[in-house]
């Protein structure tokens, strides 16, 4: 039982990360180099059941590391869907990456700041929520907001399995007391009939 425990537990925190890792914002300091808009294709089920093809625009920003590694955005509207990040100006956005793009001889320095995994295998990027200037590429970018979410709401979960634990032993543990005992009596008579 306490492997079971333990491996329940290491899918929950996994989870938690996983989760958090995603949708929480990251910075990266990067070259604007160009924006486009490409077709994206998607299956989907419409109400019949039946699988449809489905294509949209996606307004993507091509973008180059400090080190020279390549980085592409997506640029897509969050609206009210998880994580909410509440974004309704991506063609803002899209100006404002046009106007930030530079050359190799002349660099200009972005912070982008985006939620999301790159996974080349399922052309998932990640979404640029914002864009701003940086001082150059190797400015430091501490993810205060991160920290203190991260902090607040890891406690906030401890605080309510306390809760839930002192509950628990409160409420439900004396009436899983009185049903064994209840049993015990039952099978102690039931026991006695036969001897």
């Amino acid at each position: 039982m306490t492997y079971v425990r333990w491996t329940l537990g290491i899918l929950i925190l996994c989870a938690y990360a996983g989760i958090l890792a995603y949708s929480l914002p990251s910075r990266d300091i990067v070259r604007v180099l160009d924006t486009d808009v490409v077709r994206v294709a998607e299956e989907r089920t419409d109400p019949q059941g039946k699988e449809v093809l489905v294509t949209r625009d996606q307004m993507r920003i091509n973008t180059i590391t400090p080190d020279g590694h390549e980085r592409v955005y997506r640029n897509e509207d969050t609206g009210w869907s998880f994580p909410w990040y509440l974004k309704f100006d991506s063609a803002d956005v899209a100006a404002r990456a046009q106007n930030l793009k530079s050359t190799e001889d002349d660099p200009r320095w972005v912070i982008v700041t985006h939620y999301g995994w790159r996974m080349p295998y399922f052309s998932w990027f990640p979404n640029a929520v914002d864009l701003e200037r940086a001082e150059g590429p190797d400015q430091e970018l501490t993810p205060w907001f991160n920290i203190v979410f991260v902090t607040v709401l890891t406690l906030a979960l401890i605080t309510l399995w306390r809760l839930a634990q002192m509950t628990f032993r409160r409420k439900v543990d004396p009436v899983i007391d009185e049903i064994e005992e209840q049993r015990g009596a039952l099978r102690r008579f039931w026991r006695g009939l036969w001897r």
